[in-house]
């Protein structure tokens, strides 16, 4: 299994990046694809997920409204558009994927931002000036 993301860079205060995420080694139906970031002195937080199967996104309350997760199963990725970035949203924005039935299991019961996915991707760096 292999997680790749690409798209990072620098952006002004209220530009939009998007971020790919291209997933190998397994099949994309059988998997949960999520979207963290980690700024530098702060733990990593959730920003928004989906399945390749239905594409029902979930989102941080700090992507609400700005950030759109989205996938194309054909290709094995899964995208993040970041529109309207701010200084506070630079960070190292990491993909990571969970099986289908561990990620139900373990959401039943917590956020899905809360638990250790199973694979991950080396990151790419957003950075938003001011």
């Amino acid at each position: 299994v292999q997680l790749v993301e690409s798209g990072g860079g620098l952006v002004q205060d209220g530009g939009s990046l998007r971020l790919s995420c291209f997933a190998s080694g397994f099949p994309a139906d059988d998997y949960v694809i999520g979207w963290f970031r980690q700024a530098p002195g702060k733990e990593r937080e959730g920003v928004a997920c989906f399945s390749f199967i239905d594409g029902s996104p979930h989102y941080a309350d700090s992507a609400e409204g700005r950030f759109t997760i989205s996938g194309d199963k054909d290709k094995k990725t899964a995208y993040l558009q970041l529109s309207s970035l701010h200084p506070e949203d630079t960070a190292l924005y990491y993909c990571a994927a969970e099986t289908m039935s561990r990620w139900f299991a373990l959401s039943s019961v917590r956020s899905p931002f809360e638990f250790e996915y199973t694979y991950w991707g080396q990151g790419t760096q957003v950075t938003v000036s001011s």
